[in-house]
């Protein structure tokens, strides 16, 4: 049996992504901080006609992302995909930010952002190591990207978002890390930026946005079912290859 797990997939893309690998695997479970959002987003996917189920887990809680990993060993015996798909924009909120580096905004983001995904990987690997081709999809961002930053002919150039742009660029770096270090087994690991997609991540973002969820689902799926051909340890969006 081929299980995929999301994090954050109650809503918005974590769902629409949940939504899209049930379609490729038997079984999807739909990970979220609060029991009751996920229990409804899995019920709506099992009513749609797909093997789904809820995992509450808080990516912020090491105990309960370790609870939450103990639960599908038990359960499962293994994970063949996981997406960490899990992030916030605080920034996006602050109205009156202390300086140009908010403390309290790096402390907030980068507990969902990095560490969230780092303790994630770090329970769940045991796991994907069991299966016969692991796959881990960090959701990243190309507003995190060094070298649209630093490009004044980027559309990203512009954004100011200290902690959200370094935390996807930390995520990023984890990436290539494991990419590398995984590189002798069948695990493959891929950042991906799933476009301005309409969710509550921001302020304006579902009214301005030109993605809907279920468009930024593909490139995440894409990177999901790679083949053993494919290259590991890549940063990609819906265009392709994606400059780090």
């Amino acid at each position: 049996m081929k299980i995929a797990l999301v994090t954050g997939a109650n809503r918005g893309i974590g769902f629409a992504a949940a939504r899209r690998l049930a379609r490729h695997h038997d079984h999807v479970i739909v990970a979220a901080r609060n029991a009751d959002s996920g229990a409804e987003a899995a019920d709506r996917l099992i009513r749609e006609g797909y093997s789904a189920s809820s995992l509450t887990m808080d990516v912020t809680d090491p105990a309960s992302v370790r609870a939450a990993a103990d639960e599908i060993s038990d359960r499962f015996g293994h994970l063949d995909v996981l997406v960490n798909n899990a992030g916030i924009l605080p920034e996006a909120t602050n109205a009156d930010p202390k300086e140009v580096l908010d403390f309290a905004m790096f402390e907030q983001t980068y507990a969902t952002n990095v560490l969230g995904p780092v303790a994630v990987v770090e329970a769940f690997l045991p796991l994907i190591r069991k299966s016969p081709a692991g796959r881990i999809v960090n959701v990243s961002s190309t507003v995190g990207s060094l070298s649209h930053q630093t490009d004044p002919d980027s559309p990203w150039h512009a954004m100011v978002v200290p902690a959200y742009q370094s935390s996807k660029a930390a995520l990023n770096a984890i990436t290539i890390v494991l990419a590398k270090s995984l590189a002798d087994t069948p695990i493959k690991v891929t950042s991906v930026c799933p476009g301005w997609v309409q969710t509550d991540l921001a302020p304006g973002n579902k009214e301005q946005a030109p993605d809907t969820p279920e468009e930024a689902a593909d490139v995440i799926v894409r990177a999901a079912t790679l083949g053993d051909a494919d290259a590991t340890g890549t940063f990609i969006d819906a265009h392709g290859p994606v400059s780090w």
